[in-house]
């Protein structure tokens, strides 16, 4: 049985106030909130194997090594990865598409052209227009429609022999939008291009299986999964990740060396350069652990509920417009209200304690298209309530009478 109460006794932080107003946590998609069973993790790495990794022949050393490969092991098993070597531990998924980016500087020719949707993040985004100025690639972009979904008939206009990478999220932090990423992918093979998929804000919703997606690269960042922020996952096909060259260089990525020559190590290391988050990747493995003790489907479930309940109270309020209507999404509501900048009502709610986000959302595009500065984004978990939404909602109705 899924139990709310039971659930939001794991967060503690749901207890607080904010300006003497019980907090109500509508910020989902910017970061989760972590609960007690992975907090307690971070504790006990610090108090009982605070140790480097990989190099320490002494017990303290190896017992930290043993937790932070388990951890490994742990998120190979989640997103069904083939071999744990496949996954590189980084931190987070801004890191994790640069690295690609990087490594395809080698791999691309003036005029290669690449593909990237029109609802993006800007670490979606920037990285690859960087690579392109590196490489003389060419940038062309994937468009969207009023309701915050993909053209799919453009695209397929689009992609041709030239395209040697498509770069699409899984999920629209702004508005989200589920994309068809399986049409993606598999038109883009057809093709020989490559796929990375940015799923940062779909893993909190969506239990990702690379293999059966057939996806090239998969990226992933802790803290959207209740886990803490500074490190998250880059999954690469081995055949790819074997293309790629090592994006940094230092301790832990080399075999040998030198100062004629340095080799590198083998995967995973070849991408791990110097100490990484060791705790950090101990509590992500912890974090896996605790959503998949509640269930994928029952989160889906349950926060579809909270999605449809809260767009049909939001519609109530007269003046007030959301975007992002697609058929097919997660539990992010994007608003504004008529003639009301949306950083006002942020403020607003933020006096009635409702933590949501206003601005463009990294996602600075999208707002173009639809010629707005920006929106109210109301983003739900799976311990969130109904209560908690109909706050917003008088809270939204407040801020209308106060600001017109």
């Amino acid at each position: 049985m899924f139990d709310v109460t039971k659930i939001r006794a794991d967060f503690p932080i749901l207890n607080r106030q904010v300006n003497g107003k019980p907090l109500v946590y509508l910020d989902n998609a910017a970061t989760s909130q972590t609960p007690t069973q992975v907090t307690d993790v971070i504790v006990d790495y610090y108090q009982r194997l605070n140790a480097n990794i990989h190099r320490g022949v002494h017990t303290l050393s190896q017992e930290a090594t043993d937790a932070y490969e388990e951890a490994r092991i742990k998120i190979q098993k989640h997103f069904n990865i083939a071999k744990s070597h496949e996954v590189i531990l980084t931190s987070g998924t801004t890191h994790s598409i640069n690295l690609v980016a990087n490594g395809f500087t080698a791999l691309l020719e003036k005029g290669d052209e690449l593909l990237v949707s029109a609802m993006e993040h800007h670490s979606n985004i920037v990285p690859w227009q960087m690579l392109c100025e590196r490489t003389g690639a060419i940038l062309k972009v994937i468009p969207m429609n009023q309701n915050g979904e993909l053209v799919m008939e453009e695209f397929h206009l689009l992609i041709s022999a030239k395209t040697k990478l498509v770069f699409c999220n899984h999920v629209s932090n702004a508005l989200g939008t589920i994309n068809p990423i399986e049409e993606i992918i598999a038109k883009a093979h057809s093709v020989g291009a490559a796929v990375l998929v940015d799923g940062a804000q779909a893993a909190p919703h969506i239990k990702a299986d690379v293999q059966a997606l057939n996806v090239d690269f998969y990226t992933i960042s802790a803290h959207k999964v209740c886990g803490p922020t500074g490190v998250g996952m880059l999954y690469g096909k081995e055949e790819w990740l074997k293309k790629l060259p090592p994006y940094q260089g230092g301790g832990e990525m080399i075999a040998e060396v030198t100062f004629d020559k340095t080799t590198y190590a083998d995967l995973p290391h070849k991408f791990e350069a110097g100490t990484p988050n060791i705790c950090g990747g101990i509590a992500f493995g912890a974090a896996l652990d605790y959503m998949n003790s509640i269930g994928f489907e029952n989160i889906a479930s349950y926060e579809h509920e909270l999605l449809e309940y809260a767009t049909s109270e939001l519609l109530k309020i007269e003046g007030l417009k959301i975007y992002g209507t697609a058929e097919h999404k997660t539990s992010v509501i994007s608003f504004n209200i008529e003639h009301i900048h949306p950083y006002d009502i942020g403020t607003i709610l933020d006096k009635l304690g409702i933590a949501v986000r206003t601005g463009h959302h990294c996602a600075q595009p999208i707002m173009d298209f639809y010629k707005i500065p920006g929106t109210v984004r109301a983003s739900f978990s799976f311990y969130n309530t109904k209560e908690e939404i109909d706050v917003l909602v008088q809270g939204a109705e407040r801020a209308k009478s106060m600001l017109l």
